[in-house]
């Protein structure tokens, strides 16, 4: 049996190898666009629980911006739920299917460092990964979780940057501001449905968040890759965001997990919340 990484990627050898281990939660976050519970009852892990990316509240929405931090009462209560408790280590395992349920991986990664726990890794290549190892278990039917009692939540606050926060960043170039929007978001072309105004906060650098993802091999591109795509990204520190912190924190855990940034937070409202105020600026156009 070996020790899986307390951070970071892990990958399906080394958690093949730590199936049974003491305090491993495994948590299969398909929601219903990649089959959800359906799917993860159809076959999964051995020993996963599934919670729903979507529907089991993740994030929540605060007036018009949907991707917001849940009440930290909430996520006790999930992860609880879910059967982590502080010594736990969490495997995360997405659909491995497309960027954006990895970026749902991130998201729930960023969510348990943010409440305090410290020891989680996302199963590179996904579920998708898992099957096309030869040999993995696969094991079907419901999950059987062993709850726990509510998380007891110590609140990492650096980790996360507010509306406020965010507008003294742009102001003062104390911090980058790093957009993980496609192009045509960025510059203003087109906007998410509950964004009040296009395009971009002023000074904010372009870093498409799908530039990270292989979708032949459902995993992140490799290192020097990773490096090449943010190494541009000047020095100090750094606030990813898009439209609802979803995609945004696929780039804030490339930027802080992956390539050891220092300083580098989500603004979880992103521009569906930066925009709810008319006197919070915005760009359009290229950067």
């Amino acid at each position: 049996m070996t020790d899986i990484p307390t951070s970071g990627l892990v990958s399906p050898k080394a958690l093949a190898e730590a199936l049974g281990s003491p305090g491993l939660v495994i948590i299969d976050i398909r929601a219903a666009a990649e089959g959800g519970r359906q799917a993860f009852e159809a076959g999964h892990i051995p020993g996963a629980v599934h919670s729903d990316y979507a529907a089991d509240g993740w994030r929540a929405k605060v007036g018009n911006a949907p991707g917001m931090l849940p009440p930290l009462d909430h996520l006790a209560e999930l992860t609880g739920r879910l059967g982590i408790t502080p010594p736990s280590k969490v495997v995360i395992v997405p659909a491995g299917l497309t960027a954006s349920d990895l970026a749902a991986a991130t998201r729930v990664y960023w969510t348990l460092k943010l409440i305090g726990h410290g020891q989680q890794a996302i199963l590179d290549g996904g579920f998708k990964g898992w099957q096309t190892q030869p040999g993995l278990p696969i094991e079907t039917g419901p999950a059987k979780p062993t709850q726990a009692s509510p998380y007891p939540v110590v609140v990492q606050q650096e980790l996360r940057s507010t509306a406020d926060a965010t507008l003294v960043a742009s102001r003062s170039k104390l911090a980058t501001l790093v957009d993980a929007r496609s192009a045509s978001y960025y510059e203003g072309k087109e906007k998410a449905a509950e964004a009040a105004r296009p395009g971009h906060i002023p000074g904010a650098v372009s870093r498409d968040y799908a530039a990270a993802f292989d979708p032949a091999t459902g995993r992140f591109k490799p290192f020097g890759d990773l490096t090449a795509l943010f190494g541009s990204v000047p020095t100090g520190p750094a606030v990813s965001y898009c439209n609802t912190g979803h995609t945004a924190s696929l780039n804030w855990f490339v930027m802080s997990e992956l390539l050891g940034r220092d300083e580098v937070s989500l603004y979880d409202g992103s521009m569906t919340d930066w925009t709810q105020d008319p006197e919070r600026p915005v760009a359009s156009g290229g950067a």
